[in-house]
């Protein structure tokens, strides 16, 4: 009789009464203990108001409904298909839409439609493969900053492919400490390849210069990330650095000149193919042979052995031992060690001489960088040291 009298009323009421009067009734279904009749007779007019031409009716009913488990599952599937300023509280909300249900509104939706999908809670793979492959900026960015969505590395890598261009997704992605090493990687290869970009559309780097720099800084960078990575990690970041071109001699060089051997050794096993225990069983053997049959086999020039046989040499007798901070920088004495070495060999090639004297020049200047932090640091810690004692 209730629902009748409601139904009657509602024909003629303004739209304000009427999505007041829809809010009431989809909390009486919810909270209140009708009784089966009435139950069945509450939802035929609740699934009449799915019609209402008042966006403020259904509004309302999407409302009341978004965070329950016992709302009916016909409407609610209803409003999340309907305009954004009804579907939004549901899309975000709603734990009775599936998987597949927010895939298909992920691929058809609007970007208020993609972004209300990726702030939900416990978001399942799925669902964020689905916002990485085919969502908009904002949406990416939303998962980005969403700690409930559970990221596949593919997806990971899918918004850096699409989104990775802007700073707002570089920014967000970089300062998280969980993301794949590989993805790491290819932000810093972005933002590498839009500052080379910019400073050669302002004339301040012929495209050449801009080229060298950048891939410069970008190995850098590399062998920054590689020395945090370790496990799954580190096999995930150099099968990146080989699939997109980045995993050369010079950067494995770099890698060892580092004694970053845990790089080194993931990067030949990956380029010749070999299990990472055999590669490692191989690097241990002093002779020299095994080495370099490893390097040829990985496809590396030649023309580099005699540099990596003296680095692997000189990185055993000095037994560096990698910590995230040591294997991030060159070490001075054996660059100077190799590239000694390679000038009074005569098959040395010209690139390769350019190539370590270059590095003699980093990793003098980063050597000077720390004395003099180390400098200041005493300075630092001197007058305090002088009050305490005075005191």
């Amino acid at each position: 009789m209730i629902v009748r009298q409601f139904i009657n009323w509602i024909r003629t009421a303004p739209a304000g009464e009427r999505a007041e009067a829809t809010r009431a009734l989809a909390r009486a279904w919810l909270i209140s203990d009708l009784s089966h009749d009435d139950r069945v007779a509450a939802e035929g007019a609740l699934l009449m108001l799915l019609d209402d031409p008042s966006p403020l009716v259904r509004q309302a009913m999407a409302e009341a409904f978004a965070r329950s488990t016992d709302a009916p599952a016909s409407i609610v599937r209803a409003l999340s298909a309907d305009q954004p300023t009804v579907a939004l509280p549901v899309l975000e909300h709603s734990p009775l839409l599936i998987d597949a249900d927010l895939v298909d509104i992920v691929a058809t939706g609007n970007d208020e439609v993609q972004c209300a999908v990726a702030r939900r809670i416990a978001l399942p793979v799925s669902v964020c493969a689905a916002i990485a492959e085919v969502g908009c900026a904002a949406a990416a960015l939303e998962l980005i900053e969403n700690p409930h969505a559970e990221l596949a590395p593919f997806s990971w890598t899918r918004i850096v492919e699409r989104h990775g261009h802007l700073a707002a997704i570089r920014e967000a992605m970089l300062v998280l400490d969980d993301i794949p090493a590989a993805t790491r990687a290819a932000l810093v290869a972005k933002l590498s390849e839009t500052l080379a970009q910019f400073v050669v559309a302002r004339n301040w780097l012929s495209p050449d210069r801009a080229e060298r720099v950048t891939i410069e800084a970008r190995d850098r960078s590399t062998i920054n990330i590689a020395a945090r990575s370790r496990g799954d990690d580190m096999q995930g970041l150099v099968k990146h650095l080989r699939v997109t071109g980045q995993l050369t001699a010079g950067l494995i060089l770099r890698a060892l000149l580092s004694s970053n051997l845990d790089l080194f050794d993931a990067a030949l096993a990956e380029l010749a193919d070999l299990p990472l225990a055999r590669v490692s069983a191989l690097l241990h053997d002093r002779g020299g042979n095994s080495l370099h049959a490893l390097l040829r086999r990985a496809g590396l020039p030649e023309a580099t052995f005699a540099a990596f046989q003296v680095a692997l040499d000189a990185c055993h007798e000095q037994g560096y031992v990698d910590t995230d901070d040591t294997a991030a920088r060159l070490r001075r004495r054996m660059v100077e060690r190799v590239l000694t070495h390679c000038e009074s060999d005569r098959g040395a090639t010209e690139p390769l001489m350019v190539l370590l004297r270059r590095f003699a020049t980093e990793s003098a200047r980063e050597e000077a960088r720390l004395f003099c932090d180390e400098l200041v640091a005493e300075d630092t810690i001197d007058p305090i040291y002088d009050d305490l004692i005075a005191a």
